[in-house]
This record gives structure tokens, C-alpha cells and sequence, in this order.
């Protein structure tokens, strides 16, 4: 059994902040059991990177967590996360910042976990 897990987020983008709590839950499962984990932010979906915008969204009417505090949770576990270059360059206006934690991964950087059999994707 593999113990590396790789989520590519494309789909569960700003406007539809409740998609995003699950990947952001499988994370921090796949981490509960010990698992190495990142997080790939592709396509519209890098916004969730930008400085701000997960901690103005609500997955829930009753707004009793945001998703920054999901994000958050998956951070302090050890989740890393990781900026798609070129969803940055599209979906990232300059003067805006990416939170400190968001490194940087192309969509080959993925597709190589998606081809090493020693990692597992899933994909949002």
C-alpha cells in the first residue's frame, strides 16, 4: 500500500466554496493516517491560493468554519499545496499575493505523481 496521496483541485473553484471542503478533508484523513500529502491548485482554482480569498468563503449557510479555516487545518497537519504556473498567470491579478505556504507545480509535476506508482490521485 502506497502511503502518498497527490489531489489535483480544478472544478471546486471560489464560487462554489462548499467543493472545496471535501478535497481539503480527504487531506487531512489521508494525513490522520499518516499519509505524505499535497495539494495541486489548477485552473480557476488557484484563487484559493490568493491571500484572503479562502477566509472570505463559507461552505455552509451557517458559516460556523471558512474554507481558510479548512486550508488551515490541512496546513498545520502537514498538507503542502501548490500553485499551478500556469493558472497563476491566468487566474492571479497582479498585486495580488499567494499565501506563504503555495509552492509552485506545473500540471506535469502532477501527471508524474499520477504516472509513479508509489503515489495515488484524486481529482476535484
Amino acid at each position: 500500500m502506497t502511503d502518498r496521496l497527490a489531489i489535483l483541485v480544478w472544478a471546486a473553484t471560489p464560487e462554489r466554496p462548499e467543493l472545496v471542503v471535501t478535497p481539503l478533508v480527504h487531506a487531512l484523513a489521508a494525513r490522520a493516517l499518516d499519509a505524505e500529502v499535497e495539494i495541486h491548485f489548477a485552473g480557476p482554482a488557484v484563487r484559493w491560493l490568493v491571500e484572503g480569498v479562502a477566509d472570505a468563503a463559507w461552505p455552509t449557510p451557517t458559516r460556523e468554519k471558512s474554507v481558510g479555516d479548512f486550508l488551515a487545518e490541512a496546513l498545520a497537519a502537514g498538507v503542502r499545496v501548490y500553485a499551478c504556473g500556469m493558472a497563476r498567470a491566468a487566474w492571479v491579478a497582479d498585486g495580488e499575493a499567494l499565501i506563504p505556504a503555495a509552492g509552485a507545480a506545473g500540471a506535469t509535476a502532477f501527471v508524474a505523481r499520477a504516472l509513479d506508482p508509489a503515489w495515488r490521485t484524486l481529482v476535484y
